[in-house]
């Protein structure tokens, strides 16, 4: 039984009442599905919630069995006894009380199922502990920027709690055994009845474990618990950015009781690269190239990740800022495929000349003194301004 039920009033939710006919909550339910249909209300998520409710409220009450638990569940926790202040508190309803099961009976208490079973199961004695599924462990991890682009596995050490070496587990001195607990038989709960069902809880005499040390290991005291340092083999996927966190199944702490382990999140940190930034799935480098090549066009080498250069052309009149793509050089992209790098063009400017090379370009200047590269900047400066202040102020050097 889902605990979902005893938070919901299915007859509510189709309109119908508690001894409504099998054919009276057909007919309800398939008047309000046809109207809530998605089909129907395309991108209404209002809409296509409540049909979800109403699907799962015809379901639970269209079948006489589920019909019948649902009801005595709810008939059982609206009787008084299981009100807001727990058991005992009288008077309150499940439909106003906000119930957790995990509170009331415990994490260990095999869920919600196995909770109703206590109930349904009336006289019976508690059941053994179930399995526990192990902790989740989690850890950081760094990687090269280079690492990144292709994946990379990598040892990780990890401490986790374990059996204990010593009793292998028992919590029992070398040599002797532990014996099995009178109160619970062995089971680790023991059944308690209230007003005629019985509910599991956890024995008190041996706290759950189903068995009673006279004798403790020194080693872990009785708990039976220890530690172990371990290396587990973490594959960290191909194009993995900075700040991801990478799940590992059944790489975490070992489950109890024959529980399935728990799972290992790993924070991955990539380093910068001097060169290259990441781009979404290209890789962004900025290319030095002198006026010369940026005017008269040339072919300058480009390195490239993973090793290795291109050789990119540049055509003549190329301006500062330009970015060139160079496809399949870039991140591995989840299909399988390489992004894209992105060589982005810089004007180097020379500090220190030459008076040859100033002579040049003082005829070089001549030459071209017919060129204004700021004639536009000029006439769109005065557009924008026309009709305003004829006030002006002297600019200086920043």
């Amino acid at each position: 039984m889902n605990k979902d039920w005893l938070e919901k009033d299915f007859y509510a939710i189709l309109g119908v009442s508690k001894s409504a006919t099998a054919e009276s909550i057909k007919k309800e339910y398939r008047a309000l599905a046809r109207k809530l249909h998605p089909d129907k209300n395309p991108g209404d998520a209002k809409a296509e919630e409540r049909f979800k409710q109403v699907s799962e409220a015809y379901d639970v009450l269209s079948d006489p069995a589920k019909r019948s638990e649902y009801d005595e569940a709810r008939a059982m926790f609206a009787s008084g006894g299981y009100g807001p202040q727990g058991f005992g508190g009288g008077g309150g309803r499940a439909s106003n009380a906000n119930i957790n099961m995990e509170d009331l009976f415990g994490a260990d208490a095999g869920g919600f199922g196995d909770f109703l079973g206590g109930i349904f199961n009336r006289g019976k004695g508690g059941r053994a502990p179930a399995p526990r599924r192990g902790q989740d462990v989690e850890s950081d991890l760094t990687i090269s920027f280079d690492d990144a682009l292709d994946g990379v596995t990598v040892p990780l050490r990890l401490s986790s709690e374990t059996a204990c070496s010593s009793c292998h587990g028992t919590g029992a001195k070398a040599g002797t055994v532990p014996r099995v607990c009178a109160g619970c038989q062995g089971s680790g709960q023991v059944a308690r009845n209230a007003g005629g069902f019985a509910f599991p809880e956890t024995c008190s005499t041996c706290r759950g474990r189903g068995l009673i040390v006279d004798e403790p290991c020194t080693a872990c005291r009785g708990s039976g618990r220890g530690s172990s340092t371990r290396t587990v083999q973490a594959r960290i996927p191909a194009g993995v950015r900075d700040g991801a966190r990478i799940k590992l199944k059944a790489k975490g702490a070992p489950g109890e009781r024959g529980g399935p382990a728990g799972d290992l999140f790993v924070l991955v940190h990539v380093t910068s690269h001097p060169v290259f930034t990441r781009k979404g799935d290209s890789i962004a480098i900025t290319v030095p190239v002198t006026f010369t090549e940026a005017a008269l066009g040339g072919e300058v080498g480009v390195p490239t990740p993973r090793g290795g250069s291109v050789t990119l052309k540049i055509p003549a009149g190329t301006t500062g800022g330009r970015t060139f793509r160079i496809r399949g050089k870039g991140i591995v992209k989840k299909d399988g495929t390489n992004g894209d790098l992105l060589a982005t063009v810089d004007i180097a400017v020379p500090q220190n000349l030459s008076g040859e090379a100033k002579e040049a370009l003082a005829a070089y200047g001549l030459a071209t003194a017919d060129h204004d590269p700021r004639k536009d900047l000029r006439a769109l400066a005065g557009a924008a301004t026309a009709g305003g202040s004829a006030g002006g102020a002297a600019a200086g050097s920043v």
